[in-house]
């Protein structure tokens, strides 16, 4: 019997909702919707919370009449409802939480609560109902992490960030050198025309196990600039491609050497990755091209699946509630949400 699902995803700045089916034993992606704020952030260099919550309230309503009308299907059609219950920002996760709580209620249905990074670690499978054992490296906004995954709810943390995130490094250095926010993208399109070799930036703990710092990195961004212009600390315009380059390769290099050691470490031959700096295509690139090397198999989450969506939200809560899981209406939303323990 087929089983219908609508997700909510509102842990940040973007508004989703989606509606995937599982029937005999395929998953179908019927509707996937997302409203970015990026524009409306853009002139504070970064996220502000209250804007972010408000704009949630506004858009979430008519993306789900979008979502339903766009899928073919009435609400009477959903047997199970989801959403993101953290890590992200409070009083962006409980307008989507809330609003999911609210439809399952009124509906007589299940919901299911899930964890942001969980719809991350699943997105490269999205659209399977078999999962498979694997090495992940999640990069996003504000998350580093190295996850030995064996099964659905069977995750492993091996490695994670102790400082920065790579994600937040792009951002912070992207207003170090006066590019719009977010810094990712920009740095990425600088760094084209720029030489990676140009300045030699560190690579902070390479042969210190399977965790990351990215922080010392940033600090030899800065220091550079106080170099390049002594008075004010800014990067002259013709030296910011080879800035972002430089700064580019130096993430680059630190997260592949460190996904691949994490690889033989578990004995995995399938890598993934995934989070909103996938899209980042030298990264891409560079992991595919180190994995064919290795004899390792890479699978990464579609560019639409790496940022935030909800169509990986509503691929883990039905992934749950094919097992026959479901949540409290009672449970609240955690903006420190771990998915694993810190070993």
């Amino acid at each position: 019997m087929p089983t219908t699902l609508l997700a909510i995803e509102s842990s940040c700045d973007e508004t989703a909702v989606a509606i995937l089916r599982h029937d005999h034993g395929k998953v179908d992606t019927l509707a996937s919707e997302i409203s970015s704020q990026i524009d409306i952030h853009r002139e504070f260099g970064g996220v502000v919370p209250e804007l972010a919550s408000r704009n949630h309230s506004l858009h979430l309503r008519p993306l789900i009449e979008i979502a339903l009308k766009n899928a073919g299907i009435t609400i009477d059609a959903i047997d199970a409802f989801g959403a993101t219950a953290g890590p992200g920002l409070a009083s962006s996760l409980l307008v989507g939480n809330t609003t999911a709580k609210s439809l399952a209620l009124s509906a007589g249905k299940p919901f299911i609560s899930v964890n942001h990074m969980e719809g991350h670690l699943l997105s490269p499978f999205l659209g399977q109902q078999d999962l498979h054992s694997n090495l992940a490296l999640i990069v996003s906004g504000g998350h580093t992490l190295l996850i030995h995954m064996k099964d659905f709810g069977d995750y492993t943390l091996l490695g994670s960030t102790r400082d920065d995130a790579a994600g937040e490094a792009y951002d912070k250095v992207g207003k170090m050198l006066g590019l719009p926010y977010p810094g990712g993208p920009e740095i990425e399109k600088q760094a084209r025309s720029g030489s990676p070799t140009a300045f030699a930036f560190p690579r902070s703990m390479m042969k210190d196990g399977l965790h990351f710092s990215f922080s010392g990195l940033k600090t030899a961004v800065l220091y550079q600039l106080e170099k390049l212009d002594p008075t004010q600390g800014k990067a002259p315009a013709d030296a910011i491609p080879d800035l972002c380059a430089s700064f580019q390769q130096a993430v680059i290099d630190v997260l592949v050497h460190k996904t691949l050691l994490a690889a033989e470490q578990c004995g995995e031959r399938l890598i993934t990755l995934s989070g909103g700096v996938s899209c980042n295509q030298a990264l891409r690139k560079a992991m595919q091209k180190a994995c064919d090397d290795r004899g390792y198999e890479l699978r990464i989450a579609a560019p639409a699946l790496s940022t935030d969506n909800a169509a990986m939200i509503a691929f883990v809560a039905l992934h749950s509630h094919l097992r026959g899981h479901s949540s409290s209406l009672h449970e609240d939303i955690n903006p420190n949400l771990q998915l694993i323990a810190a070993p």
